[in-house]
């Protein structure tokens, strides 16, 4: 856009830049409006993931699954944070550079659902201790089904 250049109407300059802003305002795509829309599309999908105590899956499986989510991916992962910090204090941890188990569960779900899902997860995982985990929610560029194709928000229902 930044090489457009509408017709010239005449040679007075307060006549070109109006008649230029005319032209942009009649005949040009506003890609700032369009952009917006592609983006709104695209943020309809989000990644929560949560990474908790490996005792508290059931929990969280089972808080999920009456919420209404209908797939989830689990991993097993170490990690250390503030947990660390107060085992170290009370000498708890023999070597300082153990990294503690923990549980990933990763859930794609449509934008509506994302305060059910982190909800569902908090009651699923939450003890109150130090070590409790986090809640992530990442916005998805794209996501695609293999089998259909299908992408968006259909991917994930």
């Amino acid at each position: 856009m930044k090489n457009f250049r509408a017709p010239l109407f005449s040679d007075a300059p307060w006549i070109k830049s109006f008649a230029n802003d005319l032209w942009r305002t009649l005949f040009c795509i506003d890609l700032s409006l369009t952009n917006k829309r592609l983006r709104s599309n695209i943020e309809r999908v989000k990644l929560v993931r949560a990474i908790i105590k490996p005792f508290k899956l059931e929990g969280v499986k089972d808080a999920l699954l009456a919420v209404g989510v209908e797939g989830m991916t689990v991993t097993e992962v170490k990690g250390f944070g503030h947990q660390k910090e107060i085992a170290d204090a009370y000498h708890l941890n023999e070597d300082p550079l153990e990294f503690l188990p923990k549980i990933s569960v990763e859930v794609i779900v449509a934008d509506n659902a994302v305060d059910t899902t982190v909800n569902a997860m908090l009651k699923g995982a939450k003890t109150g201790k130090v070590g409790d985990g986090k809640i992530l929610v990442l916005p998805l560029e794209q996501v695609i089904r293999i089998r259909t194709e299908e992408q968006g928000e259909a991917a994930v229902r």
